[in-house]
């Protein structure tokens, strides 16, 4: 079970309220983190988080004004990441952990504009959204055991947290997992569309697609099996499973097609990289 967050006394600053940092937020007031706890900054906060500031959160408040900051979340877009980190870097004490979920912005990026300062470099993806995200995380030597609990706690809020010591890899994770979901969603559309080509009508078509992916990702989450053992399960020698397996498992197939686009999100992960 996920810790709570009510023992956390000074501020958390979540610095974007996009999707991700909005499925965040969510989560850290799930596990009872106070909003008089918390400061978003965030140009265009949605109607959700102006609403948490008659609560007592405070939106948008001058740096002067937030006073110690436990953590600060970076949430913002990888692509102004660089105009806005400095305004943000007036807001870490000597004390306060810095978290950024920006795809392709370095420890060392970050350590530019924040030095001296604990960082942790992190790539959740959009099940966060239902508490079911998948988040890996990478610190830099700066962090403390405590520090790290707190990352851990408030990562933890939107689903499972894994810790990495090699940053190098955490292109590829973001090629994998944060990208991955829209991996999914375009295997519902396409077998929607094949169902179409095959004869069913356009609605049955897509709730089939929708349902079958949705439950197959919830068995392979309960079970203790692995995803190869659970394919071998349906699929009977010489039955219809094998006949279209044999051609999403051809030399030319799925395998080949995903890695060269693992590689091409790889790629451009490392060309985000400041």
């Amino acid at each position: 079970m996920t810790a709570k967050l009510n023992d956390i006394a000074n501020t958390v600053v979540l610095a974007g309220a996009g999707k991700m940092g909005g499925a965040m937020l969510e989560g850290w007031l799930a596990l009872g983190l106070e909003p008089k706890h918390i400061t978003v900054i965030e140009p265009q906060p949605a109607d959700s988080v102006k609403a948490l500031a008659a609560r007592g959160l405070r939106l948008n408040p001058p740096a002067q004004k937030i006073g110690d900051v436990a953590a600060l979340i970076i949430a913002v877009k990888p692509q102004i990441a660089a105009e806005a980190i400095l305004p943000l870097a007036a807001m870490a004490g000597p004390s306060t952990l810095v978290v950024s979920i920006m795809a392709g912005r370095t420890l060392a990026f970050l350590e530019r504009a924040l030095p001296k300062t604990a960082i942790v470099r992190a790539m959740p993806n959009t099940p966060a959204a239902i508490g079911r995200g998948m988040t890996v995380a990478v610190a830099n030597g700066r962090i403390t055991t405590a520090q790290r609990d707190l990352a851990h706690r408030l990562l933890a809020a939107t689903g499972a947290v894994e810790w990495i010591t090699d940053e190098n890899l955490m292109d590829a994770v973001t090629a994998v997992s944060g990208s991955g979901p829209a991996y999914v969603f375009l295997l519902v559309e396409s077998l929607t569309r094949a169902g179409i080509a095959a004869g069913l009508p356009a609605e049955l078509a897509a709730k089939l697609a929708r349902e079958t992916v949705a439950g197959s990702g919830e068995l392979l989450h309960r079970s203790p099996l692995d995803a190869a053992t659970l394919r071998q399960n349906v699929t009977s020698p010489g039955g219809t499973t094998a006949a279209a397996l044999d051609v999403l498992m051809a030399a030319n197939g799925l395998d080949p097609l995903l890695a060269k686009a693992i590689a091409a999100a790889v790629k451009r992960s490392r060309d985000l990289a400041g």
